[in-house]
Parts: structure tokens; C-alpha cells; sequence
């Protein structure tokens, strides 16, 4: 039986800027393994480049330095339209303030992957509205933003974000909007679909979002110090292995 292909690879990959003509290292020699089914929380104080990271992983930016590989296929050899083709069809993004176009269905929002995909009216319609169904707002296919509360609203971003079937979720503070009794949901919401083998990587905050993880990635001043099973978390001897960035300690 041919070996699943990991998620995302990332092998000693750095990320500087250029600010007013000086170098910042963002990233400073990070390895990392997302296998298929692995559920990750990062976290870092500000500035310890998690967001660097998380952009990496989904394809927004490319490493100045090291091996990136997205789906397999090494970030450094594809063209702007081949990168964002791969994206479209790899990688489901979920950020802390929705993005939800506000005169928009929620059908419509959940189906917008599907336009840049070239998928036919009926079938993105159909598609977008099983999606909703299965995080639980099949009563809510044609209300818009505006009339949804927050919970909801994140619901609809994560159903976009699963509409493509990408196999992996990259999830921005999904909590950080949201009070914690409907933070609590979003997260139970992201447990069901983990459990149903859809990759997860979020950056949070936030310690007890973190610690609902299988796996716990920290970092600072762009390195990854920790990498390893959360314990006591449900799941946890599931857990993907993951290489441990340059300077671990």
C-alpha cells in the first residue's frame, strides 16, 4: 500500500525581510512534518514567527531559505498561478475575523472556492450546502452575515475553507473573536472534523486551546523550541510525528 503523502514539509526553512534595508529573520531554520490526521496547535509569544509560519504552510509566502513541500510538491519550482492553484485544491484557510463577504449567502460565501475551481453553479450550490450541513447550519443557506452570530459566522468560514476537501486546515485564531462558551463549540467543530481525518493547524493564544490539540508546536524568536504530544489530550497517542526545528531544545 502506497505511504499517505504528508501534509506539508517544511526542512530547515527560513523567512527574512527586508525593511528599510535591513534583514529581519522571521524564520530561522524551522523542520516540521503535518502528516495526514494530525491535529497541531502553534503557539509563541508575539514576534516568534507562528504567523510567519502558518503563511508558509499555507502557500500565502515562500522560505527565503530551505525546502518547502505543500500536497509534495516543492513550493520553490511552481509559478504564481501554479502556487495558487495549489492552494486552492491543498490547503482550507480559517482566519479570526471570518472574511465573509457581508451581501453574500452563506451558500454563496461557502461556495465561492468552487468559482476559481470553474465548478458549475449546481454542483458549487449543491456542494456548499451539504458543507454547511455538516457544520450544522443547514438552517442558515441563505442568511448573510449580518445575520448570524459569531459562532455561526466562523461555522461558515470553516465550511468554506472544507468546501475544496483540502487535506489540511490552517486555522488563525478561529477562537479569538468569539466568547469561550461558542469558542468551545468552534473547537468541538474542529475535533469532529480531525476525527474524520482532516489535517488541523492552528496558531493561537490562548493555552487551553492549545492544550485541546494532539500536538504542541512552540516557538520563539523564529525557531521551534518544543515539538511533541500534548498530554492528557484526547487522542493524543494518535498524534503525527513532526521534526523539531533548528535550536530545539
Amino acid at each position: 500500500m502506497t505511504e499517505p503523502v504528508p501534509a506539508v514539509v517544511a526542512r530547515d526553512v527560513s523567512r527574512t525581510y527586508e525593511l528599510d534595508g535591513v534583514s529581519v529573520p522571521a524564520l530561522r531554520g524551522v523542520s516540521l512534518t503535518v502528516e495526514p490526521g494530525d491535529y497541531v496547535a502553534i503557539v509563541g509569544a508575539s514576534g516568534s514567527g507562528k504567523s510567519t509560519l502558518m503563511h508558509l504552510l499555507g502557500g500565502l509566502d515562500r522560505p527565503t531559505g530551505g525546502t518547502l513541500l505543500i500536497g509534495g510538491r516543492d513550493v520553490a519550482t511552481l509559478s504564481p498561478p501554479e502556487m495558487a492553484k495549489l492552494r486552492n485544491e491543498t490547503v482550507g484557510f480559517v482566519f479570526q475575523s471570518f472574511h465573509l463577504l457581508a451581501r453574500t449567502t452563506a451558500q454563496d460565501n461557502v461556495a465561492l472556492p468552487l468559482v476559481y475551481r470553474g465548478v458549475g453553479r449546481r454542483e458549487r450550490r449543491a456542494r456548499a450546502a451539504a458543507m454547511l450541513d455538516r457544520v450544522g447550519l443547514a438552517h442558515r443557506v441563505d442568511h448573510r452575515p449580518n445575520q448570524m452570530s459569531g459562532g455561526e459566522q466562523q461555522r461558515v468560514a470553516i465550511a468554506r475553507a472544507l468546501v475544496t476537501d483540502p487535506s489540511v486546515l490552517l486555522a488563525d485564531e478561529p477562537t479569538g473573536n468569539l466568547d469561550s462558551t461558542t469558542g468551545a463549540s468552534v473547537l468541538a467543530l474542529l475535533e469532529s472534523l480531525n476525527a474524520d481525518g482532516v489535517a488541523v493547524v492552528l496558531v493561537t493564544h490562548d493555552r487551553e486551546v492549545a492544550d485541546r490539540a494532539r500536538r504542541r508546536i512552540v516557538m520563539r524568536d523564529g525557531l521551534i523550541v518544543s515539538d511533541g504530544v500534548v498530554s492528557g489530550a484526547a487522542g493524543s497517542g494518535a498524534a503525527g510525528s513532526g521534526g523539531v526545528g533548528s535550536g530545539a531544545s
